[in-house]
């Protein structure tokens, strides 16, 4: 201990909105670029609010060219006057107090997204200036704050106005934030969901860096929301939308769902007052219990399952569901300040009856399509089952095909502790062979690919399975595919994508990973897939017999090394990892203490669900609409001249 003394001064009181500044995280989240985003979601939260209150059918957000974000809303405008309590103006209290705002009161908003009160103080804080102007009561009036929330400009009238709204300007702090540029395509994405959620509300985006503008706007809100996501995929179902209002406690909930073919996993997304609830909560135990009751019930009733129960994971496999609540001050919880979870105990009731009463009175009146339903259930548990039993047998037979196909190309790691272990997979036989010499044979396994693997995207299940490539990969990791892969069971806790640094390394890459992120994705969600990152150059030379070398990953690596070599350098430009010999494929790629590697994880994953849907899946014409909307092919063709 630095000081053995602890006296009443050692007690610091921080004033205002400098807890913020100290403790950020605790606040947004991060300081990365998903914290800074979060600064965008909490000022936008508040024009929501006003739209889904009844103010205002139009939300503006515009990047500016200086870095700086602005947001306008056609609401009642924040109020300006004099607040008894404090003495303070209501505009000054909204962006300098946590917890200080008209969300805590039900006759101002019936329900709201930033119910926690801290929005715009907090965006505040973290921000080096924040302009406001309100437009109420027929006068514009404005603030500023610079430094993090301090008082630069006080509340004054700058003109008169037939508008009703507030604008809200920030330039985030580049000294608490790694990044302070804001991402077109994760705005734009937000936006999209809030336009989804909140139908008739138009939502307009415009980025001046580039010129680059969106405009959001939709009249049949989550129904257009489900077929939007279930785009390129074969429907089994058309769009079902319930819901309903529990008068007791004010809770207002919409569901829409579609079931589709060669969908093999889950896809729920959840909603309470517009703000998506990433780490699930009530609302979606409630949902999943609901449609569990409802196709077992009905199954019973018209014999179909002959006494057999479906798990809710066969039920669930090969849905998109859409859970969207509004629910009032009162009743709401969320768990943290960044709203990701859903604590309302009444919501696990109250969606789980609605969605039980409405889908089996929907059942009942569409049978033919409800039983088409069940079968697609019973399928996927008798493939699960079947998965189950053959993982049993290959654990119990001395001499299995199984093992025959991984004894041809996996070299295994010795050690019996999954966690340490790590799995690389590598493009090629050539890469292999160097990567079996330069290996820790303790911890770390080899399986070469012998070309590209399936787009499985575009495959039954049935096909995925013969596949020798991706039936060795299954048996490699150990935890089953589909709704049957565990987590806790796989044998590595690393898999490593290490393909070439080229176009059809990346495919490889691509392919890999969709087959991932449709059979396996909580391995993706818990942080065990991983790619590797070859450098590109060596920079080298011989000094009295003895070698001077330095690798480089990109152009400014390669000048720094061409500098640390000095003079009569040599530069060998890696193309594939076959022109690597074992040592420098080691010491560069696979040993932890040197090596780069890209940890993949999913920040958002309905854009997830969306691209790759576009990307990898059938229909061409969507692919081609996307990429000739986000693609700049001037930048594509000076990359590849770069790269000749």
């Amino acid at each position: 201990m630095s000081s053995t003394n602890y006296t009443a001064d050692d007690i610091h009181v921080l004033q205002g909105l400098e807890g913020v500044r100290k403790r950020p995280a605790m606040y947004i989240g991060s300081t990365n670029s998903t914290g800074l985003h979060h600064l965008v979601w909490e000022v936008v939260d508040n024009a929501v609010d006003e739209a889904l209150s009844g103010f205002g059918d139009k939300i503006v957000i515009t990047i500016h060219k200086d870095g700086s974000l602005s947001v306008l809303d056609e609401g009642r405008g924040i109020p300006t006057g004099i607040n008894k309590e404090t003495g303070k103006s209501a505009l000054e209290l909204v962006f300098t107090e946590l917890h200080a705002g008209g969300k805590f009161n039900s006759a101002v908003y019936k329900s709201a997204a930033g119910l926690h009160g801290v929005g715009a103080s907090v965006t505040n804080a973290l921000s080096i200036w924040l302009d406001v102007c309100v437009y109420r009561e027929g006068q514009i009036f404005h603030m500023k704050f610079s430094d993090g929330g301090k008082i630069e400009t006080p509340l004054e009238v700058i003109g008169t106005t037939k508008k009703h709204g507030t604008y809200v300007r920030f330039q985030p702090d580049g000294k608490i934030f790694s990044t302070v540029e804001f991402k077109f395509d994760i705005i734009a994405n937000h936006l999209q969901e809030s336009a989804f959620l909140m139908r008739g509300v138009r939502f307009i985006l415009v980025d001046e860096r580039t010129g680059q503008n969106a405009n959001f706007y939709y009249e049949n809100g989550i129904v257009e929301y489900c077929e939007y996501l279930t785009q390129g995929k074969r429907p089994l179902t058309p769009i079902m939308y319930f819901s309903d209002t529990d008068q007791e406690t004010g809770i207002f909930v919409e569901i829409a769902m579609q079931y589709c073919y060669e969908d093999y996993n889950e896809n729920i997304y959840s909603y309470v007052n517009n703000v998506r609830t990433r780490d699930g909560g009530t609302h979606e135990s409630g949902f999943r219990n609901g449609i569990t009751r409802a196709i077992n019930d009905f199954g019973e009733e018209t014999q179909v399952l002959k006494g057999k129960k479906l798990e809710g994971n066969d039920i669930r496999e090969g849905l998109t569901a859409l859970i969207a609540l509004k629910i009032p001050e009162g009743p709401l919880e969320f768990e943290g300040q960044t709203k990701g979870k859903l604590g309302t105990p009444q919501a696990l009731t109250i969606v789980s009856n609605v969605l039980y009463s409405k889908l089996t009175y929907y059942l009942r009146e569409n049978k033919e399509l409800a039983l088409n339903i069940i079968k697609k259930c019973i399928d996927s548990q008798t493939a699960r089952i079947a998965a189950r039993k053959a993982k049993d047998e290959a654990r119990s037979s001395k001499k299995t095909k199984t093992e025959v196909i991984l004894s041809d190309k996996l070299t295994p790691a010795q050690s019996k502790e999954y966690d340490k272990n790590e799995l690389f997979i590598v493009e090629g036989d050539s890469a292999g062979g160097s990567a079996r010499k330069g290996r820790d044979r303790i911890h770390q396994a080899i399986l070469p690919l012998r070309g590209k693997p399936l787009n499985t995207d575009s495959v039954p299940l049935d096909r995925m399975l013969k596949n020798e490539e991706f039936a060795t990969i299954i048996n490699t990791i150990g935890a089953g595919y589909g709704q049957s892969f565990d987590v806790k069971n796989i044998h590595y806790g690393k898999i490593i994508i290490m393909t070439d640094a080229d176009t059809d390394g990346a495919h490889i890459q691509t392919l890999l990973l969709t087959f991932f992120y449709h059979y396996m994705r909580p391995l993706i969600t818990s942080g065990h897939v991983f790619i590797a990152v070859p450098p590109l150059y060596r920079v080298f030379k011989e000094v009295n017999h003895k070698m001077i070398q330095e690798y480089a990953w990109d152009d400014a690596d390669l000048e720094k090394a061409k500098k640390k070599v000095g003079a009569g350098y040599k530069i060998s430009r890696y193309k594939g990892l076959g022109e690597m010999d074992a040592v420098q494929l080691k010491e560069t790629t696979m040993d932890p203490r040197t090596r780069l590697l890209i940890k993949v994880n999913i920040e958002d994953a309905i854009l997830v669900e969306k691209e790759v849907s576009i990307l990898m899946g059938k229909d061409s014409s969507v692919r081609k609409e996307w990429i000739e909307e986000n693609i700049d092919f001037n930048e594509v063709d000076s990359f590849i001249e770069e790269v000749r």
